[in-house]
């Protein structure tokens, strides 16, 4: 029992423990059951939601838990509809909670510690249409101006894994942007694509 592999998933306290059979639960799930099953996995698991967000326009970071013992909090949920404001003219729009769920399921499954780097989030009317001006990639309907989508990295994990960690949930749209290194995410229809 000298496996340094093994030593690493020692566990030092009740909270450690929890998140390692966590771990160990969701990804035997993934091994055998189909997305559902994992999506419902990593939410009946949490009695609370965190997320760490870092924009990266403003520099602003947050730290918020927005869901706690089976209700979203409102002030919570207030906060990150600020972080994620249009930030070319600060227009603040409610964000869609299932939207904050998606991302924290993908932080599950990655078993990331490190923040989601935020490179949009809501987009005005204004906004999306001056970018659909330069870029054919930006959409007339964008789910951004409804507050229900993000474009989001992750410091030292590729696109590509978090693309893959998303399609493994099953659910809402995920964009692949392979060239920008960054994935899109929305709480509209199953779809899937990539630029």
């Amino acid at each position: 029992m000298n496996d340094p592999k093994l030593e690493n998933l020692s566990v030092a306290n009740p909270l450690s423990r929890r998140h390692f059979l966590k771990g160990l639960a969701c990804g035997s799930l993934m091994v055998i059951g189909p997305p559902k099953i994992v999506h419902a996995a990593l939410s009946s698991f949490t009695t609370h939601k965190t997320l760490s967000l870092e924009h990266h326009h403003t520099g602003d970071s947050l730290k918020v838990t927005y869901y706690e013992h089976g209700h979203y909090i409102g002030d919570a949920l207030e906060e990150v509809s600020y972080f994620l404001r249009d930030y070319h003219n600060d227009q603040v729009h409610s964000v869609d909670a299932g939207l904050l769920d998606q991302l924290h399921d993908v932080k599950l499954l990655l078993g990331a510690k490190k923040p989601f780097h935020i490179v949009s989030g809501y987009r005005s009317p204004g906004t999306n249409a001056n970018l659909r001006r330069h870029s054919r990639g930006v959409a007339k309907h964008s789910l951004h101006m409804e507050g229900r989508a993000v474009d989001i990295r992750m410091e030292g994990v590729s696109a590509k894994t978090i693309r893959n960690a998303a399609l493994t949930l099953n659910k809402g749209g995920v964009g692949y942007y392979p060239s920008e290194n960054f994935v899109h995410l929305d709480t509209g229809e199953l779809r899937t694509w990539h630029s």
